[in-house]
């Protein structure tokens, strides 16, 4: 199976600074549906005007990949030129400061571009070769902190301290209940290996002592607030999810003629930071924080505002503070999400529970590298590029217990920051 890998290059040398394009990677052969053969990381797709294409994004019908150059504050569009190679697809186009991730629109009209650097969000147009035709900054006027004194009061649905206190109180129950049985099912399976014995314990690290750990800052002491853009997601009644890290937020779109409208936001914990966010096929949205390591689940209401039905912990074992959970992303069916962990470099799995409003962290094993930024599963296999070590590792899932064992192959791979599959026709 063949995947496109978007990395940190030259430009961007404190993340690494390894790549100098859009790479590739097999992971068995080419034409194969399967992706838990061996890992081959092989020449460039194509030298990007930017050496760093953080994040790629796949267009929904056509043979296009988009990839945001974070260094340059710029998107690029490429057509696929062969099996193993991408070309331009015209211009690239300036958007914003450091411009972290691209979500397509299922029709392919347009995508929507979130700016870490500047906080902005920017709806791109496309055209009907997938082409870049324009792109306007939804985000000038509409860019408040929900926990801040200029929010509006009807924009925001803030949790009360009492309120967060009682749902973590209770995740923390669910999930030792959950621990116990995630331990139960992996022990009949124990292989007798250390990673094996690595799960059995809860997870990568759990005992030890790490130099340099520290708690949560205290964010009543922290620097001035800044908005930082992270992610964008579709969903299921037409409108548009963004994570607000730097504001702790979720802001909802709608979908206006060439442009989007700010719908209402939804306040998470201070401090927590939103990062990325994934679907659940029941149309919940979960959503993983960098700084409180948590989960959060999301859902509309009766009058169709969105706001927090649920939160968890992302591993038992996780640390906030010396622990940055990155990447989110769902099984095969949605019965598991799975969540990278930067710090411990391991994959926390959770069990989805209900019609998607439950979430239970029962797992943490290692990624098999250092600072998992990006991860991705195919079938019975999670990809993960592990980013300051400079390689992507291969790890097969349990069909049972849906916990991912050791690594299974590895390959390295510049700067690895993205996965994507490699449209099959």
């Amino acid at each position: 199976m063949l995947f496109w890998v978007g990395g940190y290059g030259a430009d961007l040398s404190a993340m690494g600074g390894r790549s100098e394009g859009i790479g590739t990677l097999t992971a068995g052969a080419v034409d194969t549906a399967w992706s838990s053969g061996s890992l081959s990381f092989g020449r460039l797709a194509t030298r990007a005007p930017s050496p760093s294409p953080s994040w790629l994004a796949a267009h929904p019908t056509l043979d296009v990949v988009y990839a945001a150059h974070e260094g340059a504050g710029a998107i690029a569009a490429y057509e696929r030129a062969d099996v193993m190679r991408l070309r331009p697809l015209g211009r690239s186009l300036r958007v914003g400061e450091s411009p972290c991730h691209i979500a397509v629109a299922p029709d392919g009209a347009f995508l929507v571009v979130t700016c870490y650097g500047d906080g902005r969000v920017v709806r791109v147009s496309l055209d009907a070769q997938g082409g870049l035709a324009g792109a306007i900054v939804v985000t000038d006027d509409v860019i408040r902190d929900p926990h801040g004194a200029d929010a509006h009061g009807d924009e925001r649905d803030v949790f009360t301290a009492a309120a967060i206190r009682d749902l973590r109180a209770m995740a923390a129950a669910l999930a030792e209940d959950a621990r116990v049985e995630a331990v139960s099912v992996a022990r009949e399976g124990y292989d007798g290996t250390d990673a094996g014995a690595n799960a059995l314990d809860g997870g990568a690290g759990a005992d030890a002592d790490v130099p340099g750990a520290s708690a949560a800052p205290d964010i009543d002491q922290a620097p001035p607030r800044v908005s930082h853009a992270h992610a964008s997601a579709f969903l299921p009644d037409g409108r548009i999810a963004t994570t607000d890290l730097g504001f702790d937020a979720v802001r909802i779109w709608k979908v206006a003629s060439n442009t989007l409208k700010a719908d209402h936001v939804v306040a998470l914990p201070k401090g927590s930071g939103p990062r990325h966010m994934t679907v659940h096929p029941s149309g919940h949205l979960h959503v993983v924080t960098e700084y409180s390591c948590e989960v959060f689940t999301l859902a509309p209401g009766p009058h169709g505002r969105w706001g927090v039905v649920a939160g968890v912990p992302v591993s038992g074992d996780a640390r906030a503070g010396f622990d940055f959970p990155s990447e989110l992303s769902a099984g095969r069916k949605g019965e598991f999400l799975y969540a990278g962990v930067r710090g411990s470099d391991a994959i926390a799995t959770l069990k989805v529970r209900g019609s998607g409003e439950r979430v239970e962290p029962i797992a943490m094993v290692e990624s098999g590298g250092d600072w998992p930024r990006h991860h991705l599963v195919e079938q019975d296999t999670l990809l993960v590029a592990n980013q300051l070590s400079g390689e992507v590792t291969s790890l097969p899932i349990s069909e049972r217990s849906g916990v991912p064992g050791r690594v299974r192959h590895r390959s390295e791979a510049g700067s690895p920051s993205c996965i994507l599959p490699a449209r099959v026709d």
